[in-house]
């Protein structure tokens, strides 16, 4: 087990391998596609973001509303999917990590490999769980997105799965390989 702090630098994504498991601990961002949209139009017309995109990570989740005591409520990861229009061209503004579930295309993988970044896997279905990791979550952008805004969390010891590195080795594909071999 590997414990990471935010920010993410690149350095810290080269020491990471397919398989490897980590606590994540600092800052990261919550933003699903419709936030993954209003970003991609602020860069192409030059204005300024709501986050700083260098060495960040990006969490594909739309937490629901948080239970009194709590200042977040469920966390579970969405279909990573989703964000693939989006995401190299983030990879290549300076984001470096990535949390969801799912497979991610071929552009994806490659933006990663050539910018250098990585994507977690968070458990699906255990939302209620990944939530008591999150310390702080606050909305800083886009609230109409409800569910879907840009949020500031402090996370901490959130555990995830790296299932692409930044070589390009991809749990999904590798994993059942390993396990037909015996």
């Amino acid at each position: 087990m590997k414990k990471l702090t935010t920010p993410l630098t690149k350095e810290k994504v080269r020491e990471l391998h397919a398989g490897d498991t980590v606590l994540l601990s600092g800052t990261i961002y919550t933003a699903r596609d419709a936030a993954h949209k209003r970003i991609v139009e602020l860069l192409d017309k030059g204005e300024p973001l709501p986050l700083d995109l260098k060495d960040a990570v990006i969490y594909y989740v739309g937490p629901t509303p948080a239970p009194p005591g709590r200042v977040i409520g469920s966390a579970g990861p969405t279909t990573s999917g989703r964000m693939d229009a989006y995401a190299p061209r983030l990879i290549a503004e300076g984001e470096t990590g990535m949390i969801g579930k799912g497979l991610r295309t071929d552009a994806v993988v490659q933006a990663m490999q050539e910018h250098t970044a990585v994507y977690f896997a968070a458990t699906g279905g255990a939302g209620a769980l990944l939530s008591s990791r999150i310390l702080e979550a606050e909305v800083i952008a886009w609230e109409d997105l409800g569910t879907e805004a840009l949020r500031r969390l402090k996370v901490q010891d959130l555990p995830l799965t790296v299932v692409i590195d930044c070589a390009g080795h991809d749990l999904y594909k590798e994993a059942p390989l390993q396990y037909k071999k015996g």
